[in-house]
């Protein structure tokens, strides 16, 4: 099979060097990670999805990003895991459609935890595998990026994870890893039907 080129160089924004990327799974992860550290990037993962259950799904998808990471030499840092927590914040919001309100309340509940993780250990960058994915709105990924790094000396790093030859890199990864992949978003309201 032949490889996809990726064709775009990633540039952190200006004045930024200490990086941390939020990852919401491995799938999402691989072309963005791959291309950093081809472009002389060195981020730490940074994985906060307490949105994902049951926790058997959200241990599934913690392994597969450190096994993912550490073939890099790159570092996941594990945020506290507390979906009591995120149904707090998204509650009122369980019927909303995808791409509605509710993911927006879910992209801030955990790009805030990544933007203040950031803060409190000297990261200048924040950046999400969010955003590689075409089954999220890169405007509502982006927005709420801006919103959680407001207020901390955190720039939000919004990029187009899917241009550039990444999306289709993307795909080639998660066959080349075996990467355990899902089929929903990893919330209770995001499970398709029949797999209930």
């Amino acid at each position: 099979m032949s490889r996809t080129e990726v064709n775009i160089r990633l540039e952190p924004p200006q004045n930024c060097s200490r990086i941390l990327l939020h990852s919401c799974c491995a799938p999402c992860s691989g072309a963005i990670l791959e291309c950093m550290v081809r472009d002389g990037l060195k981020p730490a993962v940074f994985f906060s999805n307490s949105n994902i259950v049951p926790k058997d799904e959200y241990e599934l998808r913690r392994q597969e990003i450190i096994r993912y990471a550490a073939s890099l030499g790159l570092t996941v840092i594990d945020d506290d895991y507390n979906h009591d927590e995120w149904l707090q914040h998204v509650k009122g919001l369980e019927n909303e459609p995808e791409r509605g309100s509710r993911c927006m309340e879910c992209f801030k509940f955990r790009l805030r935890r990544a933007a203040q993780y950031a803060a409190a250990n000297g990261y200048d960058a924040l950046a999400t595998t969010l955003a590689s994915s075409r089954w999220k709105s890169l405007e509502q990924v982006n927005a709420a990026g801006e919103w959680a790094c407001e207020g901390l000396p955190v720039t939000f790093w919004a990029g187009n994870w899917r241009k550039g030859g990444l999306q289709p890199r993307r795909n080639e990864i998660i066959l080349e890893q075996n990467f355990y992949n899902q089929n929903f978003c990893g919330c209770e309201f995001s499970k398709p039907k029949n797999d209930e």
